[in-house]
């Protein structure tokens, strides 16, 4: 007679063999499916403008950290200048080929990143649109699809640009404005918000890009102050950008004269806040949006959800909060409620 203890015990030893040999893969024992869904050992991989930027800089930054801190991989990579798409595109093709489990993507316009995503959405590989909005039709029609973008709001940073610069120029005056580059959302939504919360209080007497670029809107502005000696209120899309113009206007004699807001929260502009040479800067935090980025990565990897849309923090930054602001960088110095892990 058999002993049916016998052959459980059998049976119980060659399952943990079984288990043991499968140790090195990556199948575990006494899991469900969903639970051996995990981002260990995961590879991401971002792309975005241009390192020069400060603002790409902290991006890059915040994302290798939440990397180290996640236990993944996080490999950033960039063109070589705000307008470099091509070197963009090959920067993302290149790594299309690799074996990477999630990608993030800044995009230079709405479209140039499509074409070089199509192998990566072809993998079922998860994709994030970062900072910059991606054009949903032509993706479509591409076959690629975001699992969600995650960026400020840039309208409402336009907005709270054009109160603070109401309120520094006393609630009028003639105003000039430096765009990011031709065509580019984030400047497009920038102005827009900026009109409407300044639309029958400031004259807007010039609107100019300068490609988000630091000495193209030192010399930009040096015309327009030429052109136009009534300004008095300078708007700048980027903080590079206000602090090119911020040289202007010292160059100018102006120093005092004329109110400048800008818009990222780079470590040059919160400097150039204390010193007065700008009036305002409104924060985006560009270090909490890399970090956000591998946070909804890990979350993709591990087949956890990921809001479709994540808003990234931004906060005008004035001489009243500028000290609070340098002593929290890169971080935002006030909490704010993030929708990919539930908390602060």
């Amino acid at each position: 007679m058999i002993n049916p203890f016998g052959v459980a015990q059998r049976r119980a030893t060659l399952a943990a063999v079984l288990c043991g040999a499968l140790a090195i893969s990556t199948v575990g024992c006494n899991r469900t499916p969903s639970e051996s869904n995990s981002s260990s050992g995961a590879r991401i991989a971002i792309v975005t403008r241009d390192f020069t930027n400060p603002y790409w800089a902290a991006l890059r930054d915040g994302a290798i950290a939440e990397g180290k801190k996640q236990g993944v991989e996080v490999t950033v990579q960039a063109g070589s200048s705000e307008t470099d798409s091509a070197g963009e595109n090959t920067k993302i093709s290149t790594m299309a080929a690799q074996d990477f489990n999630c990608f993030g993507v800044v995009p230079v316009n709405a479209t140039n990143v499509i074409t070089p995503l199509v192998p990566v959405a072809k993998k079922g590989i998860p994709i994030l649109n970062l900072d910059t909005q991606i054009d949903a039709e032509a993706s479509k029609a591409a076959g690629v699809s975001y699992a969600s973008f995650i960026g400020s709001d840039n309208l409402s940073a336009g907005k709270q640009a054009g109160e603070a610069l109401m309120a520094d120029m006393g609630g009028h005056g003639d105003v000039a404005v430096l765009q990011g580059i031709a065509g580019e959302q984030n400047g497009i939504n920038r102005l827009k918000g900026f009109t409407e919360a300044t639309q029958g209080k400031l004259q807007i007497v010039a609107t100019q890009p300068a490609d988000y670029d630091q000495n193209l809107a030192l010399t930009v502005t040096q015309d327009l102050l030429r052109a136009h000696p009534s300004i008095t209120g300078i708007f700048a899309a980027n903080d590079t950008m206000g602090l090119g113009a911020a040289q202007a206007v010292k160059n100018a004699g102006k120093s005092g004269q004329i109110s400048i807001i800008s818009v990222d929260g780079i470590t040059a502009a919160l400097q150039a806040v204390k010193d007065g040479t700008l009036s305002g800067t409104i924060s985006q935090y560009p270090y909490a949006e890399g970090q956000l980025a591998v946070q909804a990565c890990v979350n993709l990897i591990a087949k956890k959800p990921v809001p479709e849309r994540v808003v990234a923090p931004i906060q005008l930054i004035d001489k009243s909060n500028v000290d609070k602001a340098m002593a929290a960088f890169p971080q935002p110095f006030q909490p704010f409620d993030n929708p990919i892990t539930g908390g602060k």
